[in-house]
């Protein structure tokens, strides 16, 4: 009998955060692969827009945060559906609005709530959280874990980064406190897949 989606979040502990610039590849990678597992989570970007790639470095897609995926989507197969098609975009859009309709950003999330746990893909982006981070009211003084995994922005290593993400959450799932056992878990996990992690401890 297969557990419903529901169900599975009841049995989870912890909300998690998805964070990558654009809240395109790397977060929604993750993001997809966490819901399929029965996570809570949710996902986000940092930057100022969300950045695409276009038909050469100089012209990227620029969109607005908010902007729904499908619209994207809509637009570059309508512009170019071969090039978008062989660089994986569409495929990466269409993958996205069936998660949810809309990249995020992390900075404005206030009224989704606290999160337990943080995850980005790229130093800046983790520096950037932390820094919001301090900057929010500590009104609630609940701890979340920020955790940086570092991953290539690309559609190969956002496979592998969300299914080590998972791995992680997991560990993280597996304890009582995650406080008390985070410097073994982390230090389980950098062996066990020779990849450096950083993180740090904030409040909300």
């Amino acid at each position: 009998m297969l557990i419903g989606e529901e169900e599975r979040k009841r049995k989870m502990k912890l909300r998690y955060a998805m964070i990558c610039s654009s809240n395109q590849n790397r977060s929604m990678e993750a993001h997809s692969l966490l819901k399929r597992e029965g996570f809570d989570v949710c996902s986000y970007g940092t930057g100022a827009h969300v950045k695409l790639p276009g038909p050469s470095l100089r012209e990227p897609n620029v969109y607005e945060f908010g902007t729904p995926y499908k619209q994207m989507y809509d637009e570059l197969r309508r512009r170019d559906p071969d090039l978008y098609k062989r660089n994986g975009i569409l495929p990466m859009l269409k993958r996205n609005y069936s998660v949810k309709t809309a990249p995020q950003r992390w900075q404005d999330n206030a009224a989704d709530g606290y999160f337990d746990v943080a995850f980005t893909f790229e130093e800046k982006v983790f520096d950037t959280v932390i820094e919001d981070l301090n900057n929010r009211k500590h009104s609630l003084m609940k701890s979340v874990l920020v955790i940086n995994l570092e991953v290539k922005d690309n559609h190969e290593e956002a496979a592998i980064g969300a299914k080590l993400a998972v791995d992680l959450c997991q560990e993280l799932e597996a304890v009582d406190f995650w406080e008390d056992s985070i410097d073994d878990i982390v230090a389980a996990f950098e062996q066990q897949h020779n990849r450096k992690l950083l993180y740090s401890i904030c409040f909300y």
